[in-house]
């Protein structure tokens, strides 16, 4: 009887484990989340209204500080730093932390889930 309910709470979270990833790479619901508290200052399309910061189309892969036209702080400007999808969680978390002397104005998306799912929706910006 032992064995039965060690290996029943085993299998429970295994499945429990392995439905975590598909529910923090949602890019539908990281559009929302993008929509709700990135889309004041960016935009998600190369064509679309100039904003405060840089749009975020084809930022997944991006050299930071890329988009023709727009003025970065000098902390933005380093060299050598893509926006791959480790360093985007990294500066959504804390971007004052991240990048000291970035002019955003944001203190961070601090959710685990909703953050992944903004990287996952900036990945289909392409």
């Amino acid at each position: 009887m032992n064995q039965r309910l060690v290996l029943s709470a085993l299998f429970s979270a295994a499945c429990l484990v392995a439905t975590v990833p598909a529910q923090a790479q949602d890019a539908a619901a990281g559009e929302g989340v993008f929509k709700r508290v990135c889309s004041t200052c960016h935009n998600p399309t190369v064509d679309g209204p100039r904003k405060l910061g840089p749009t975020m189309h084809g930022v997944v892969g991006r050299k930071a500080a890329s988009v023709e036209g727009f003025r970065y702080s000098t902390a933005k400007r380093a060299p050598d730093l893509a926006w791959t999808p480790d360093k985007l969680n990294e500066y959504l978390k804390d971007p004052r932390a991240f990048m000291p002397g970035t002019t955003m104005a944001y203190a961070g998306l601090k959710n685990d889930t909703d953050r992944a799912n903004v990287i996952a929706y900036l990945q289909t910006l392409k």
